[in-house]
């Protein structure tokens, strides 16, 4: 998730653990310990693209990592506030949650964690949550601005981080039941339209959980289709996008080529822009696919000009949105 909701959630769960005894102090080690993971962002700054997208969630999303950090947020934790009565065993219960909650709640998403780093190099996804959800993030986001309000000894502050701790657990689940209603309704479709497929995943767009879009691989490219809660037509509208792993043949030992295939866990394919080589990881979905079938990947890859990749996951995310994309996205979501 983004760096916003981490923060929030973890002063919420830092009010929980100690707010009685050290007051907004307990919220700021809760929202240290819940952004520590994402320190990888520091390698950007000596990194190329493609080497910074396997870092980022990389080592310091792994189990080990939380094993070594742990400890060693608990012992500064545990000096920096002698004289107290919290043990050093409750300091790494509470550091040890917040780590293992960020890696639990950034697995969610598309982009893929590397817990089991550096013994095995997989990265899990579970696509659950679109990485900015507002629906997820409001509920801790406002419980952790109302804490940071009241005043030590209000008598509502459990009440408050409870709500936001709550809410936020309860939409994650709604998204998951949204998940597994969508993964249902979808292997249906794939029998009924006889969609061969050697494997396929589904995840939410953008800022909700309603709308979903769906890849489907073959042997030799992917059909892509959207899938709504609310949809009352059985019928999915596929478009296929073929591979063209051949395109690749010239440049296909190079590192680079072979870490995006990587990053990419297969799901990728290539084509030409005018004479530059583009290379596409279609877990991130399209810029407006709802609307445009054809639309181009959010994610796209210019092989040929690497320094014009400085930003490629969420690379025109949100370019052609205007008051009318964003209500045809409404009535997307509303069902076709």
């Amino acid at each position: 998730m983004d760096s916003l909701t981490h923060i929030a959630l973890g002063a919420c769960i830092g009010e929980a653990f100690a707010g009685k005894k050290l007051g907004r102090k307990a919220m700021l080690w809760g929202a240290l310990a819940q952004s520590v993971p994402d320190i990888d962002f520091i390698a950007a700054f000596w990194m190329n693209s493609v080497n910074n997208l396997l870092a980022h969630r990389g080592f310091t999303h792994s189990i080990l990592f939380a094993l070594i950090i742990t400890p060693v947020l608990a012992m500064t934790a545990e000096r920096w506030h002698r004289p107290h009565n919290i043990s050093y065993k409750k300091w790494s219960l509470f550091f040890g949650a917040q780590i293992l909650t960020h890696l639990l709640i950034d697995v969610c998403n598309s982009y893929g964690v590397g817990w089991f780093i550096p013994f095995s190099s997989v990265r899990i996804s579970f696509n659950i949550l679109y990485v900015v959800d507002p629906f997820f993030s409001i509920w801790p986001g406002m419980a952790a601005l109302a804490l940071i309000i009241l005043r030590k000894r209000n008598r509502h502050r459990k009440t408050i981080w409870r709500l936001g701790v709550l809410f936020c657990a309860a939409y994650m689940l709604y998204a998951l039941v949204n998940k597994t209603l969508i993964d249902g309704s979808v292997r249906k479709r794939f029998e009924a339209q006889h969609i061969v497929h050697s494997r396929y995943f589904t995840t939410p767009t953008p800022l909700n959980t309603w709308l979903w879009y769906i890849v489907a691989e073959n042997d030799s490219g992917f059909n892509i289709g959207y899938r709504s809660v609310f949809d009352r037509q059985e019928k999915i509208s596929f478009q296929y996008f073929p591979r063209n792993k051949n395109l690749l043949t010239p440049i296909i030992d190079h590192e680079d080529v072979q870490r995006l295939i990587r990053f990419s866990n297969g799901y990728y394919s290539v084509e030409k822009w005018n004479d530059t080589l583009v290379f596409n990881d279609l877990r991130f979905g399209q810029i407006v696919g709802w609307k445009d079938p054809r639309e181009r990947f959010v994610f796209h890859y210019f092989l040929e000009h690497p320094n014009d990749n400085t930003l490629v996951v969420q690379r025109g995310r949100f370019a052609k949105w205007d008051w009318d994309v964003a209500k045809s996205f409404i009535r997307r979501i509303e069902g076709n």
